[in-house]
Parts: C-alpha cells; sequence; structure tokens
C-alpha cells in the first residue's frame, strides 16, 4: 500500500516527505523552543533535507513511499500530534513540487544554499526566528 493524497492526486514521495518533516521541525521549535527531532537539515538542491531520512527512503525515487507498518505515533505527546497534524493540513495539501519552489522563497533555505551551498546546515536558529513569523498571533 502507499500513501497518496487523494485529494490532490499526490503521492507522499521522498521530496514531499522532507518538505513537511522540515516544516514540522520549523514550527515546533518557534512554538516550543526545542527541536522536534535532533538530526540536521541541510540545505540541497531542492529544498531542505534530512540527510539520513532522505536515504532510508531513496530507493522509491519520485514514486509514493510505501506506509510504515511500525510506526507509533505514541511516541508524541498531545501538542506534537496536534501540530504535526496542522503542518500535514496546511502543507500536505501543496505537491512536492510546490513545497519545494516554497522553501526555495524561505529565509532558512536561502541563507544556507546562498551562504555555504549544497550541503549547509540549516540552522535551528534560524528556522525558530523565520517560523515564529509564520505564526498566527
Amino acid at each position: 500500500m502507499t500513501l497518496v493524497e487523494e485529494e490532490v492526486g499526490d503521492a507522499l514521495s521522498n521530496l514531499k516527505l522532507q518538505k513537511l518533516v522540515y516544516y514540522a521541525q520549523g514550527f515546533h521549535l518557534a512554538l516550543f523552543s526545542r527541536p522536534l527531532f535532533e538530526n540536521a537539515i541541510e540545505a540541497w538542491t531542492h529544498g531542505p533535507v534530512i540527510p539520513g531520512l532522505y536515504h532510508a527512503y531513496k530507493q522509491y525515487g519520485a514514486g509514493a513511499l510505501p506506509r510504515p507498518v511500525d510506526f507509533d505515533l505514541d511516541i508524541f505527546d498531545r501538542e506534537t500530534c496536534e501540530l504535526l497534524d496542522e503542518v500535514y493540513q496546511v502543507y500536505g495539501q501543496y505537491s512536492a513540487w510546490m513545497l519545494r519552489d516554497i522553501t526555495h522563497q524561505e529565509g532558512p533555505w536561502v541563507q544556507a544554499f546562498n551562504e555555504v551551498g549544497v550541503g549547509a546546515k540549516i540552522e535551528h536558529k534560524a528556522m525558530q526566528d523565520y517560523f515564529r513569523t509564520q505564526l498566527k498571533n
């Protein structure tokens, strides 16, 4: 079974997963002043990427990812689950390529990519500062 976004006809590809996880990390930093996860996020040509996550799914290329069979949402507290749901509701509606284009206009990726280039670490502080500006009061 694959993960397909039936409303928008878009499969959950590695590219889209990378962007959704990036947004989850950014908003978690903005709201809770701590990272959701410790893995580094790097500025790659097609936007922010978590290298370990990318390599775990690269065998699927641009195709749909399989549904994980052993993922347990109970590892997250209620606030984090609500945040993940909201990130998915807001950003999950967009295609992988639209999300790529959006991240290419945002400060954290732009700054890291322009200053260092491919593989530059996107710093938590840069993400926290940027995503705080995106919160609705």
